[in-house]
């Protein structure tokens, strides 16, 4: 509710993190729903799904996706390579978009092995047309490996520190 009407008269995208148990639920789904519909929101919203929460209904968390995509709105795994990765998951799930976790990217420039699953992660998103977010980029030189390897956005201390907003 206070994300959706803070945005409301805003251009930019934002993100609402959502459990697999927020997305059972058929009053949360109603209300999502009723907010989006109310604020005109819904185009420019991201719902965010833990990853390593593990999903386990995963036809009714696809429906949900599936009713909120139709308004407009878009979907992340959070933390992806973490926990329960699935690269069938992700297609049944039909996201938009792959977070790489944190644990991944800050150590891609120390870390051969790192790189090659963060690699294989990219190449997977690129190929099933989806975007990827680097998760945790906090200096320069990782910001240049993560622009190196394609990944579509940065998110981190180096590219921005969270801020309060205030209307």
């Amino acid at each position: 509710y206070q994300a959706c009407h803070l945005f409301a008269d805003r251009d930019e995208q934002f993100s609402i993190n959502l459990s697999s148990s927020d997305m059972l639920d058929a009053k949360t789904l109603t209300t999502i729903e009723n907010i989006l519909r109310q604020t005109g929101t819904a185009n420019r919203v991201i719902f965010e799904i833990l990853e390593s929460e593990g999903i386990e209904n995963f036809e009714e968390v696809a429906s949900f996706i599936s009713k909120m995509k139709n308004l407009g709105a878009k979907f992340a795994v959070d933390d992806f390579g973490t926990g329960y990765s699935n690269f069938e998951n992700i297609l049944k799930l039909n996201v938009d978009i792959l977070k790489i976790d944190g644990t991944l990217i800050k150590t891609i420039n120390e870390n051969p092995r790192t790189r090659i699953v963060v690699e294989a992660i990219i190449d997977f998103a690129h190929r099933i047309g989806i975007d990827t977010v680097a998760e945790f980029v906090a200096s320069e030189e990782i910001l240049q490996k993560v622009t190196e390897l394609g990944i579509t956005y940065a998110q981190g201390f180096h590219t921005g520190k969270p801020l309060f907003f205030d209307k």
